[in-house]
Order: C-alpha cells, then structure tokens, then sequence
C-alpha cells in the first residue's frame, strides 16, 4: 500500500494484545482488517515477540507496522523477517552509528520508516519551546538524521494529546516538508470523549488537505478506533462512498417517531458503498428546503403522512408506516443504477 502523493487515505490502528500470544494477535489483526483497517501496527520489545511475529506476516492482506522503542537490532530483524514498516524515533536509538546500521537494514530490505514524536518524547533542549514548534523541530531533526544516511521512505508524526497543540503541529510541518504525515491526536482517551477529541483534531487537518494516513488513538477495542477513523474520513468528505444519513433535532412539530427511522435506515444501510445522501426530516416547514442537497428524503406531517421528497422536490405523501419501505426502495433503484452504469 502507498501512503502519500496523492493515494488514497489509510486507516491505521495498533494491536493491544500480548505480542507473545501469536493466536490472541491474530484475532485481533483478523477483527481490524475486517473492520475496514488498511495498517496495522504491532509493539515489539524482545526477540522473543520478533518469532511471535513471524507467522503473521502476510497473513491479513494488510501492511503490518513493528513498533519499536529502543533496540535497533529488534527493528534490523524486524526488517528481515518482512514487517512492511518500522516505527522509531532515531534519537532513542543511540548514536549514529547505531541509526546508520537500521538505516542500511531497512534500505536492504524496502522498508519505510516512520519517526513518530509525541509531547512525551521531546528532547530536553527543546522543552522551552511552544509544544507545536518542539514537536515538529524534533521530528525534522530525525528527518534529516535519516537524510543524512540517504535515507527517504519516511512518513512523521508529531502528536499531542492537546488537540489545539497537535493541529498547530501539522500544520507547521506541512508547511515545512513534502513528506508524507501520519496524523492523530495521541492518548485521546475512551469512547465518546475520546472519539469527539480525534474528531476536532484530525478533522480540522482533513479539511485543510493535511493527512495521509491516520490513527484515531483510543483506549480499549483498537476495532473502535477503525470504525471511528472510517466516520471521521466520511464526515470530513475524504471519503465518499457510503450511504450518509442527515436528520434534524425535532421539535414538536415532528409527529412520528424520527429517530427509529433513521436508527434503521442506518442499519439497512450500513454495507453501502454507493454515495448517497438521505434527509430524514420532522416536518414539511422546512424539511425539504433544508434537505435540498440530498438525493431523496422524507418529511413528517399530521394525520399520519409524510412529504417524500426528491433534491428538495416533493414527489408524493405517504403514510408515515411506508417512509422506511419507499425510502429503501429509492436506495435500491439509484445503487442498481450506479452499478450498472
């Protein structure tokens, strides 16, 4: 898989399971690619989890990344045993001879190099620094570390768990290199904070075409962090094929039950790939107005009717216990019609 240059957005999560228990890894590296993940990445501590490793290579159909700390000789086997990407910061490695024998290693063998800094990791010279200049200094200076040893196939990062800080961050250094930038907010947190935290973060850099792969950072199932990764790429218009779904807040001019609408629309149209956007609307106020954008929609009425509408134009009234049926019948017709285009 290419990152970068104008390729497609990768989403990227980490196993959390014991890298010495092969078959929980596995598990978890099955659930990921079937989850949508296109990188996966894996922490490797000893020789030990290096063999654990060794029969997960090339198993799931997605690049594998091995997360490296301190050892350079674990990164060098990782090279050799064919993990697609290592992940390290070459000031934590030792001295440049040490950086120049990884380097040759992952030359030898094709292998990218990611140098990930986070706020924790900064030199101490640089702590005086605003944190978004520090982290983007750090990260050049391993850059051109590497640059050094002719060194290129490099993707950075430069995380914060501050979402201000890390957006700050990126920007400065997408102003300052070409090359590719892994980007997410690090130690977001647990479920919906943690969403809403990478959400403002990576959000804001997608909008301004800042990203080439990204990692939403959460505590618990990395299976989360995919599927809130694929939402963030969505809302954002990174990625357009899906059956998006608007509804309004409602009010009391809203007299049927909206929300399990739309709870089933979701359901019945989760595995669509198609793009297509449907308004889910309380009433005929403003509803059809509002939704013009969308390709086909419902609003509510009284006596138990609803507004079908088609790109803000009212086609017919249904009964409010047909909405569900018409409006998937409308999806059904334009996804039979894109594939047979």
């Amino acid at each position: 898989m290419l990152i970068g240059g104008g390729n497609r957005i990768a989403v990227q999560s980490m196993t959390n399971t014991d890298t010495l228990d092969t078959a929980a890894t596995a598990a978890q590296l099955r659930a990921l690619a079937a989850a949508g993940c296109d990188i996966a990445r894996i922490a490797v501590s000893s020789d030990a989890e290096v063999e654990a490793c060794k029969p997960l290579i090339g198993m799931f159909g997605m690049p594998l990344v091995a997360d490296i700390q301190f050892d350079y000789k674990l990164a060098v086997r990782c090279c050799e045993i064919g993990f697609d990407k290592i992940r390290f910061n070459p000031g934590n490695i030792g001295d440049e001879t040490r950086v120049k024998y990884l380097v040759d290693a992952c030359k030898a063998h094709g292998t990218p190099i990611r140098v990930g800094v986070n706020t924790g990791s900064l030199e101490k010279e640089l702590l005086g620094e605003p944190p978004s200049t520090a982290l983007v200094k750090s990260a050049m200076k391993h850059v051109r570390l590497l640059e050094k040893f002719g060194f290129y196939d490099t993707v950075i990062s430069v995380k914060s768990s501050d979402v201000k800080t890390t957006v700050e961050a990126y920007r400065k250094l997408a102003a300052e290199c070409d090359y590719p930038l892994h980007v997410g907010v690090t130690e977001s947190g647990t479920d919906e904070r943690g969403i809403v935290r990478s959400a403002a973060g990576i959000g804001a850099l997608l909008i301004d075409g800042i990203g080439d792969t990204v990692r939403v950072s959460l505590s618990g199932d990395p299976v989360k962090e995919v599927e809130a990764a694929r939402m963030i790429l969505q809302e954002t218009g990174v990625d357009k094929n899906y059956c998006q779904i608007i509804s309004c807040p409602t009010c009391s001019r809203c007299k049927y039950n909206l929300k399990s609408t739309v709870d089933k629309l979701k359901a019945a149209t989760a595995d669509i790939t198609t793009p297509i956007k449907i308004a889910v609307m309380g009433c005929v106020v403003n509803g059809p107005g509002e939704a013009r954008d969308a390709d086909f929609g419902v609003a509510g009425g009284g006596n138990g009717k609803a507004a079908l509408f088609v790109r803000g134009e009212v086609v017919k009234t249904i009964e409010h216990d047909e909405v569900l049926g018409e409006l998937l019948r409308l999806v059904k017709e334009k996804v039979e019609a894109e594939t047979n285009e």
